[in-house]
């Protein structure tokens, strides 16, 4: 039988919204999102640990801010873009999933790429539609920044926090 994950699980305000951070006793990010979309949160971890396979603990004042990721968050609010560049993160997923969100974290900070050029990054051309579903279940928001990807017109599609907070993700990022 697998050991159960353990996850602390943090909340944290942003100038957008209330942030849930989830990190393993290593320090690595497991899941961030918007704390109205916690079903989303919840339905992530199920879907790469299993239903039984993790527990969720909420952080105390003793447990809170596990490895300086939620410090790392708040700069990034602040303005300090490259905050969150390095923060290690660990996620389950498909080896497509992987290599789509590794793909994420290679756009640089205040641009965007369109689906189709994300399919193309990771070898896989004509992968459009699975390289957006594969997007869309980026379990990492922001640090794995999917909000960087937008339609074959420059349109915001798609982005679970929903599109004001895509808007205001990317205008924070191009004001750098």
């Amino acid at each position: 039988m697998r050991e159960v994950l353990r996850l602390l699980v943090d909340r944290m305000e942003t100038p957008i919204g209330e942030l849930l951070v989830a990190a393993d006793g290593s320090g690595r990010l497991r899941a961030v999102e918007w704390a109205d979309q916690e079903h989303r949160f919840r339905r992530a971890l199920r879907l790469h640990y299993g239903e039984r396979g993790f527990a969720a603990e909420p952080a105390t004042d003793r447990t809170a801010d596990p490895a300086g990721l939620c410090t790392a968050l708040r700069a990034y609010f602040a303005g300090r873009l490259d905050a969150i560049d390095g923060l290690p993160v660990a996620t389950g997923g498909t080896a497509f999933q992987l290599a789509v969100w590794r793909a994420l974290r290679e756009i640089p900070c205040g641009g965007t790429i369109t689906y189709r050029m994300l399919a193309g990054r990771i070898g896989r051309p004509a992968a459009v539609r699975a390289a957006g579903y594969a997007n869309g279940a980026n379990p990492v928001s922001i640090v794995v920044p999917c909000h960087r990807v937008v339609g074959s017109d420059g349109s915001l599609t798609g982005y679970g926090g929903g599109v004001e907070r895509k808007r205001w993700l990317l205008a924070h990022e191009a004001g750098r």
